[in-house]
């Protein structure tokens, strides 16, 4: 008989305050489940606007000589879409989770700092409004890249508001990331239940702890680089305009010193997913709990000093150096391969959505860590730099590495938070038009790259080999878009009328599952013994306890 450690409550109020309801409750809450929801909801929505835009490139480039939209339009597309990417949806995601589930994981009722928790989302949101904006302007949305290389991003090569407020959006957004990293963790450091160790703190939150202390390391970093490009464009200043004196090289390290650590920010918390679902579908507990983190701090501490990754062919770097470092930082990562498939090993495993997606994470993620591994010599970095390999890898890293454990994740916790599960039926019919449509879009890229197509091109000639592999890569593109739809359709009906979940439907292992689907304000009634980093399968499995 599983024995429940009641929760301190604090006494009745004399006068019970009234609740805000409807619009004003999602404006004023400080609810982290709410929260959480409300990052979840607005990185997706970020996602979409970055896929339609993806959309219309592919649309372009799946002809030769096709003029959709014009060169500068373009331009505009391919930097939106990157900085939509990398700052709006992909961090901002594994937040949104990261504010719902990490509280539960640990047992504790809330974050450390509620108010500061709500304003830091209120600051992503106003940030990634700001950066969109610059659509709106009459010389449109910045041009230069996701990575605004100086002198590109200059008052000069690129006038116009579209700029600054892609630098102002950048800078808010991130401080909400720096904010939301201290809030969790002092969350993780203070707030847990009695009995959960650091030890016995499931993956995920292992996860989102080291990304958290990445992001107070390199988000400031990033907010400097930009403030100084501001004072570059608006206030007569020269830090990166080499005609009187400034380094345009400067803008590099700054903004690498962030961006190659984004990465790592970007995909540990998604590794956590997989980490904490797939023992959960393999019926074990996870293989190496403890050499599992230490690969994950080798990963963060390597992934510090391998910002010249990026710039092999400027000349500027030593390349001996660097190299090892980018060829070091694949064996921490080999380890969680090896760990994963050795938890499913001989495991009794079943394929529901969660487990198909992160199989599919697992097939596109080691394409990417391949590739990385050939990108980290210099004399293939220089044969292939700014062509379309170096997208294939890209894509294969991050889409790869985040989006399919993101959806593993959604399929996952969907029934905690809303209290149904999605289709079964129609998650199969996502997952395989995803991997299908992904892998026909982002494979032929490396051939392309191959055979020479710069990345950041409008349109090219015919007769050079590359527009059958552009056709397939841009078919592969709508493919995706298409399980994107059929994505929301299954979340928009099963919130309708998806069937019952229960507060366990998966029989988990981890103390998110403990509380009702979807939990109440206050987390937990009462909370079962922590014992391991299993308390669940504990809890069922008495038997079995040491």
């Amino acid at each position: 008989m599983t024995v429940l450690t009641e929760r301190p409550t604090a006494p009745p109020s004399r006068e019970p305050r009234r609740r805000a309801t409807g619009l004003l409750d999602l404006v004023t809450t400080t609810d982290h489940k709410k929260i959480g929801l409300l990052y979840v909801f607005t990185a997706f929505g970020f996602f979409l606007l970055a896929g339609a835009l993806a959309e219309v490139m592919r649309t372009q480039l799946a002809r030769p000589n096709q003029h959709l939209v014009s060169a500068g339009v373009y331009n505009e597309l391919f930097t939106m879409h990157g900085s939509i990417m990398m700052f709006l949806f992909i961090g901002p995601m594994a937040f949104g989770l990261a504010n719902y589930f990490v509280p539960l994981q640990i047992g504790a009722p809330d974050l450390s700092f509620p108010r500061l928790n709500a304003f830091a989302y209120w600051l992503y949101l106003g940030g990634g409004i700001t950066m969109v904006s610059g659509f709106l302007t009459d010389r449109g949305a910045a041009a230069f890249g996701w990575f605004a290389y100086a002198p590109l991003s200059d008052a000069i090569h690129s006038p116009g508001a579209g700029a600054d407020l892609w630098i102002v959006g950048v800078a808010l957004t991130g401080v909400a990331g720096t904010l939301f990293g201290v809030n969790l963790v002092t969350t993780i450091f203070t707030l847990r239940a009695p009995g959960m160790t650091m030890l016995r703190m499931p993956f995920f939150t292992w996860d989102m702890l080291v990304a958290s202390l990445l992001v107070i390391l390199t988000f400031p970093v990033v907010a400097a680089a930009v403030a100084l490009l501001f004072a570059d464009r608006n206030l007569g200043t020269h830090f990166f305009d080499a005609t009187n004196g400034g380094e345009p090289i400067l803008w590099q390290h700054l903004f690498w010193f962030f961006g190659h650590p984004e990465v790592y920010i970007i995909v540990l918390p998604y590794f956590g997913i997989v980490t904490d679902v797939i023992p959960v579908f393999s019926r074990k507990p996870i293989f190496g709990y403890r050499g599992m983190l230490i690969a994950t701090f080798a990963i963060a501490g390597l992934s510090t000093g391998v910002w010249a990754h990026h710039m092999f062919a400027t000349g500027a770097v030593l390349l001996p150096f660097f190299s090892a470092l980018s060829l070091l930082i694949a064996v921490p990562t080999g380890v969680k391969f090896v760990n994963w498939i050795g938890t499913m090993w001989r495991g009794r495993l079943t394929f529901e959505t969660p487990m198909l997606f992160c199989i599919g994470f697992l097939l596109t993620f080691v394409m990417g860590g391949i590739t990385g591994v050939m990108l980290a010599s210099p004399p293939i970095d220089f044969r292939v730099t700014d062509t379309y390999f170096v997208v294939a890898h890209m894509h294969y890293v991050m889409f790869g590495g985040s989006v399919f454990a993101m959806f593993a994740g959604l399929y996952y916790w969907f029934p905690k938070m809303s209290g149904r599960r999605l289709s079964e039926r129609w998650g199969k019919v996502h997952f395989w038009l995803l991997l299908i449509g992904f892998n026909l879009t982002f494979f032929p890229q490396h051939q392309l790259g191959l055979r020479g197509m710069p990345r950041r091109v409008d349109t090219y000639g015919g007769g050079r080999g590359w527009s059958f592999l552009n056709l397939l890569s841009s078919v592969g593109a709508w493919l995706m878009g298409v399980a994107m739809l059929v994505f929301i359709a299954n979340v928009w009906v099963s919130i309708r009328r998806g069937a019952p979940a229960g507060d366990d439907p998966w029989e988990a292992n981890t103390l998110e599952w403990a509380t009702t689907s979807p939990p109440p304000e206050h987390n937990f009634t009462s909370l079962p013994p922590i014992r391991s980093d299993r308390p669940l399968f504990d809890g069922r499995h008495p038997e079995l306890r040491p």
